[in-house]
């Protein structure tokens, strides 16, 4: 199963990347995923189901360490290859 995240981390800050926004798409970018946008407003990685799932627990784990307040997130299901 191939799932597709979006995410975004709080809070915004528009003149500077927070750490916790910056740990967070570090995670996703160092992740084995197949697609990885990321955005000032939101990111999103898509890939096999185990990566993504994997990378969403690192993300949230360290972008909360990091001071995130909040992190919207969803999960869709995109196809059903291995991938």
């Amino acid at each position: 199963m191939r799932l597709r995240v979006e995410f975004t981390t709080e809070p915004f800050d528009l003149d500077e990347a927070p750490a916790h926004a910056v740990v967070a798409r570090e995670v996703v970018e160092a992740a084995e995923l197949d697609a990885v946008d990321v955005g000032p407003f939101g990111n999103t990685a898509e890939g096999g189901a185990d990566v993504v799932l994997g990378a969403v627990d690192t993300m949230l784990r360290k972008a909360l360490a990091a001071g995130a307040t909040r992190i919207s997130l969803q999960v869709n299901v995109v196809g059903d290859g291995d991938r």
